[in-house]
């Protein structure tokens, strides 16, 4: 498919830049691939999709506060710095993207709060891609809460361009099962998720079980070949464990629904099906990349969140969804002024 056919004229204003007041008040566009129907709902009816023995897969990645905001040495510039991934826990190198990238060279030492952290610049990588080694004596522990206290939650630029960064932003773009650090971009769609909701699906008989899958900044990253067969996505790290398997596995046995959490849950679970079309134990890193046509061998259900035009994210969910189906979903969902991205409404795909 072409880039082209993932175009589309969004409105600014449905972009939301604030969460629902409380978790679970999003609204929730169902869309029936059998059927061809769209119903309009809030998330807190999603019950009544599901029955006992039926499976969520959830990400359970942890957002950090990957922006960083701090000097160069000497001259006493402004940059920024955005963590991207940890590259050697033992020698504390990280890979960053730096801004303004012209001012930030190999050797440089940046400056973090009154000085509280420091980092030294040792590679660069791509044009605003750098290596930096935080000049660090306390333990791991002890740096990752000093980032903490001095980073900001990485809220995507389509948010944070048009208003600040909130303290409030730190719970809520976090999800309330988030618990292995990692992450720069939350896995959104599990957003919506409340603590009474889950609770209510889980006397209901819905099985959840977690995999790990460290969202990267090439979720967002904008995609610059018009055939998309040329397009090749970041790596993000990945884990899926034994007791995971056994439950989706047990559920795909059952002929169970297997949803599918966001979409990078279901790149997930694409990555590691075996030949029997059965979920297998990984830990490792995928680029898979999903666009239509793509015959699905785990997930059968799958909730997501509004995507921008373009996003890889809309391509995976129109693999999912259909494209045409999802196509006239999306010209509903504007008529309809649903909220996108991020802080915005849900989609279940059934």
């Amino acid at each position: 498919m072409k880039l082209s056919e993932f175009r589309f004229d969004l409105p600014n204003n449905l972009i939301a830049l604030y969460p629902p007041e409380n978790r679970g008040e999003s609204r929730l566009m169902v869309v029936n691939r059998k059927t061809k129907t769209i119903e309009h709902r809030m998330f807190s009816d999603i019950l009544e999709y599901f029955d006992d023995g039926d499976v969520m897969v959830t990400n359970d990645t942890k957002v950090f506060p990957a922006r960083l905001f701090g000097q160069k040495e000497k001259t006493g510039a402004k940059i920024e710095v955005f963590l991207l991934r940890e590259l050697n826990r033992e020698h504390r190198l990280w890979d960053v993207l730096v801004d303004p990238a012209r001012k930030i060279r190999v050797g440089n030492k940046l400056y973090f709060g009154d000085s509280d952290l420091v980092a030294e610049v040792i590679d660069n990588t791509t044009s605003r891609g750098r290596t930096i080694r935080f000049l660090y004596d306390g333990d791991h522990k002890a740096l990752m809460k000093a980032i903490h206290q001095l980073g900001e939650t990485p809220l995507p630029d389509e948010i944070r361009f048009k208003r600040k960064v909130e303290p409030a932003d730190e719970e809520r773009y976090q999800t309330i099962y988030a618990e292995h650090v990692g992450a720069v971009a939350a896995p959104t769609a599990g957003l919506h998720f409340s603590k009474i909701i889950m609770k209510r699906l889980e006397l209901k008989g819905i099985n959840f079980t977690p995999l790990t899958l460290h969202v990267g900044l090439g979720t967002f990253r904008q995609v610059d070949v018009e055939d998309l067969t040329k397009h090749k996505t970041d790596s993000e790290n990945f884990n899926i464990t034994e007791r995971t398997c056994d439950v989706v596995n047990e559920g795909i046995d059952s002929k169970k629904k297997i949803c599918a959490i966001g979409t990078t849950v279901l790149k997930a679970l694409e990555s590691s099906v075996s030949a029997d079309g059965h979920l297998k134990p990984i830990e490792g890193w995928t680029d898979k990349f999903i666009f239509p046509p793509y015959d699905f061998r785990i997930p059968n259900a799958l909730l997501t969140n509004m995507h921008l035009p373009e996003s890889i994210l809309l391509m995976m969910t129109s693999a999912f969804g259909g494209y045409d189906l999802i196509k006239e979903a999306y010209q509903i969902a504007i008529k309809e002024k649903y909220k996108f991205f991020s802080y915005g409404d849900a989609m279940l795909i059934i």
